[in-house]
């Protein structure tokens, strides 16, 4: 990462890289910030850290001081102080980066953020061989796991990148997920501008791509529903996006097509991408899910995949070294993802994820084709279905909606059900309730619990 930043910088440092409501920092400001943060780390005599800053101003040098120093690190959610208490232990981490006053006592050793970038910068030298780096895993169905990386590997995929220096990208992830991590370098790479609202919800992200002058925004199918809602509650400008990019989640067709209809000016892609197996390319031909194209590549692709029992399986020699504490993975092994899918002509579809399986009296049920169908009535800005308990079947189907403004709700929920009523007995909703808001982690939203 460190030598992306460099690069750019040796050759225009006054190039803006991130930009902020409030805040523009160059290229160049950023590579000088990132040797401070490597020079102090070397004083401190630091192996690993955990990070718990969510501005991008101030973590982007510090990955990149990290990578430039061969120091592991790994940056926290925004939780509050008992969740990092919990990762510190789990992720065996002494040493911690913040600015909050918050987390002092937690057991860790605390390094000021800003006192970091204060530290007298040392010349760069050449880069370590080793330069790990810990992602987590979202934890939307169950605690993040710490996935082990090498920025080598992780800066691999940017050598196609053209130089785009005109291209201003919408960071809706945040940068300790990987896919807020694959846009980090897209930009750095492209020697673009990474603008960086914050909080990353749709609200900000969406004034940002108005006020901010946003040409590319890459997120999840959930962030970009509530940006639509959005802008028809609000009635304001429709952004001028040259690219939106959808990913992290299934990518339903009737969404594809909400958004190329709001967007008409903009080249709509998705991609696949996790933070186990890295990315495996986009797809731009606007059509729901992935080409057959991308199952038995053959033993000399870098990333191939098959298909186990309706499963997707991966096999990616450019993904993760490993998760902490656990041995290292065979670069040639094959993985599960938790993906189910189908082949239904020449596109592979995605169908939902193990884990989110409704088991209804012995009926395996899957949530996502019932929320894109109730997605598609009239009405409708936003859909999640999960599992109620239930004595009798262990489990029944509820759903929870969020109406555009205005909607009769007697009559929508008449709607609801008229569109579910030729679903399979289990699969039908027997509880619905119109809510203001879903729950979502990491932009995705949560099915797996009541």
């Amino acid at each position: 990462m460190f030598e992306l930043l460099e690069r750019v910088a040796g050759g225009e440092p006054g190039r803006v890289a991130v930009v902020t409501h409030t805040v523009s920092r160059s290229y160049g400001e950023l590579l000088a910030d990132a040797r401070r943060v490597a020079a102090a780390l070397k004083r401190e005599d630091v192996g690993r850290l955990a990070v718990v800053d969510h501005e991008a101003p101030f973590v982007v040098p510090l990955l990149a001081g990290a990578a430039l120093a061969g120091v592991e690190v790994t940056q926290y959610p925004p939780v509050g102080p008992d969740e990092v208490r919990d990762l510190l232990a789990r992720l065996d981490h002494d040493v911690l980066v913040t600015d909050r006053a918050d987390l002092t006592g937690l057991g860790a050793r605390v390094l000021a953020t800003h006192e970091l970038l204060a530290t007298d910068p040392a010349p760069s030298g050449p880069l370590p061989v080793d330069r790990p780096h810990l992602v987590l895993t979202t934890g939307t169905t169950g605690a993040p796991r710490g996935v082990r990386h090498d920025w080598s590997r992780l800066v691999r995929g940017t050598s196609r990148v053209a130089p785009a220096p005109g291209q201003r990208w919408l960071l809706a992830y945040g940068l300790h997920q990987f896919a807020g991590l694959q846009v980090l370098l897209h930009v750095l790479a492209a020697g673009a501008t990474l603008v960086a609202p914050a909080p990353r919800r749709p609200r900000e992200g969406l004034a940002a791509m108005r006020e901010l002058g946003v040409t590319h925004a890459s997120a999840t199918p959930t962030y970009w529903r509530f940006v639509v809602a959005e802008m028809r509650s609000d009635g304001g400008p429709v952004p001028a996006l040259r690219q939106v990019t959808l990913g992290g989640e299934a990518v339903p067709g009737p969404l594809l097509d909400v958004v190329r209809s709001t967007f008409p000016g903009a080249s709509v892609s998705q991609v696949y991408a996790a933070s186990e197996f890295g990315s495996t390319g986009s797809m731009r031909d606007g059509r729901p899910g992935l080409s057959v194209d991308v199952l038995d590549r053959g033993d000399d692709a870098d990333v191939d995949m098959r298909i186990v029992d309706g499963e997707l399986w991966i096999r990616s020699r450019t993904g993760m070294l490993g998760y902490h504490g656990e041995p290292p993975v065979d670069a040639d092994g094959w993985r599960a993802t938790g993906d189910l899918v189908e082949v239904d002509g020449d596109r592979v579809l995605f169908r939902g994820r193990t884990s989110e399986i409704i088991n209804v009296g012995g009926v395996k049920v899957h949530p996502l084709p019932i929320e894109e169908r109730v997605a598609a009535v009239p009405g409708v800005d936003m859909a999640r279905v999960h599992p109620r308990p239930n004595a009798m079947t262990g489990a029944i189907v509820a759903l929870e909606v969020v109406p555009s403004p205005g909607a009769d709700l007697d009559a929508l929920r008449s709607d609801l059900r008229s569109a579910c009523a030729d679903l399979p007995a289990a699969a039908r909703p027997r509880s619905i309730r119109f809510v203001d808001t879903v729950d979502t982690t990491g932009s995705k939203i949560v099915r797996s619990h009541a």
